[in-house]
């Protein structure tokens, strides 16, 4: 079992040196804002970048809870008034996205992957 001790920083190393799980710096991503409040979404058509890692970060300005969802993507995340969150999407095939608050059945959006 000692010789475990050492064995583990010693991989622990060579995998950093090696690029193996670094970590993507988030200010390496392109970040794109996007507005909830109260059954609105700002901006109505959200662009974002095809085929490249990017963060959604979403900000609910309102007063009630928000839930930003779109069952093509795959993707939905719940926020309280005044919080801010994010989504970091892998990549986006070129294409439109319905976009929508699950709280508010009326708030509807576009994604745009260009």
């Amino acid at each position: 079992m000692a010789f475990l001790r050492h064995l583990l920083p010693a991989a622990a190393l060579a995998a950093g040196l090696a690029g193996i799980g670094a970590p993507v710096r988030a200010e390496e991503l392109p970040v794109i804002k996007v507005e909830m409040k109260d059954g609105t979404i700002v901006p109505n058509v959200i662009e974002v970048p095809a085929n490249t890692r990017f963060k959604l970060e979403i900000t609910n300005t309102g007063t009630s809870p928000v839930e930003f969802e779109s069952v093509e993507l795959k993707r939905e995340k719940a926020l309280a008034a005044g919080a801010t969150s994010s989504i970091v999407f892998r990549t986006v095939d070129p294409g439109t996205y319905d976009v929508f608050d699950d709280f508010h059945p009326n708030s509807k959006a576009t994604l745009v992957a260009k």
